[in-house]
């Protein structure tokens, strides 16, 4: 059991979380509190929403979807208009907000199956358009005021306690709609046959084409799911932020990458975990939290993320060449054996 554990990326990423949190605890001591731990599910509940999306694309081809915070900004600043113009409420904000991400979601995976490009260039450019268009009839307005019920859909929490200060926090509903999510990107990736196609195909498109996997259907699935998670994001972010800034969630996507990267996915595709996915956001995190609680400059955190991507794609590209290895090997003993 030991011997398989210390074999998995999730069992050191853990291992680095929870000294992590007793350094940042032994030095500051408000770090390891319920209200602290509440308020950092929160506070990164649009990271880890997106999370499970980008997830699904890098186990399905290996290169990024880098389009989604695009769709995500788009998304949130038509329905702040939309909600703030004709009214309506909050699950029909989700509605539309999921409909809007999953067509632009679905546009990208059609371009990437239509012209056999990788999924990093075709989004870069679609994420282009779209933040362009935003910014074209937007003309960069910022939208201060949106309408109340996203202030309200942002303060409901399961439970009521009084923090340290005479602040009232709970576990916010933003939070569990990430953790819902979290929970729906793992059965769907193994516990039903599409999610075995996704890794399927990851692991090798064409021989997953040969055994009779619909590639285009699978491939359309997966970004209508980060379409939809976008969706879910924009308007989870409105409740956070209360406003809608054209360029505030663009920016974010190279965090979220990293996150997942870290959680164990492969550049290769045909690798990733929802565990890992949720403790790489997490490490994330903990460090940006920590940062701060320590009085470090938060600057250091971007200087984390390019770390963190760098090691993460060079350790998937070590264990790459030590499987291909394997498996040549494995094949000559074969040929000799024969």
């Amino acid at each position: 059991m030991m011997k398989k554990l210390t074999k998995q990326t999730e069992f050191y990423l853990a291992l680095l979380i929870i000294a992590l949190s007793i350094f940042i605890t032994l030095n500051n001591p408000r770090f390891l509190t319920t209200e602290n731990i509440f308020g950092l599910l929160r506070s990164f509940s649009v990271m880890g929403i997106m999370s499970v999306g980008v997830l699904f694309v890098l186990i399905l081809g290996g290169s990024p979807d880098v389009s989604f915070t695009a769709i995500a900004q788009v998304v949130q600043y038509i329905v702040v208009i939309l909600t703030l113009n004709y009214g309506g409420n909050i699950f029909l904000a989700f509605l539309v907000a999921c409909a809007l991400g999953v067509l632009m979601g679905l546009l990208n995976g059609f371009l990437v199956h239509k012209f056999k490009v990788p999924t990093i260039i075709i989004t870069i450019a679609t994420s282009n358009i779209y933040f362009g268009l935003l910014y074209v009839f937007s003309k960069g307005e910022v939208i201060f005021v949106i309408h109340p019920m996203f202030r309200e859909f942002g303060q409901l929490a399961i439970g009521s306690w009084v923090g340290q200060h005479g602040t009232p926090y709970g576990l916010s509903l933003l939070a569990i709609i990430w953790l819902l999510t979290l929970v729906a990107g793992w059965f769907i990736l193994r516990r039903t046959q599409i999610g075995r196609n996704i890794y399927a195909i990851g692991g090798n498109e064409i021989a997953a084409e040969r055994v009779g996997i619909n590639v285009f259907k699978t491939r359309m699935f997966v970004f209508g799911v980060i379409g939809f998670l976008s969706g879910v994001a924009a308007i989870v972010h409105a409740a956070i932020v209360q406003s809608a800034i054209p360029n505030i969630i663009v920016g974010q996507e190279m965090n979220v990458i990293a996150a997942v990267f870290l959680g164990g996915a492969g550049v290769f595709g045909g690798k990733g975990t929802i565990i890992g996915t949720f403790l790489g956001i997490l490490l994330l995190a903990i460090v940006s939290n920590g940062l701060t609680l320590l009085g470090i400059s938060t600057y250091w955190y971007n200087v984390l993320i390019g770390a963190v991507i760098v090691v993460s794609i060079t350790i998937s590209a070590i264990q790459q060449i030590r499987q291909e290895k394997t498996r040549v090997r494995v094949q000559v003993e074969g040929e000799v054996t024969a």
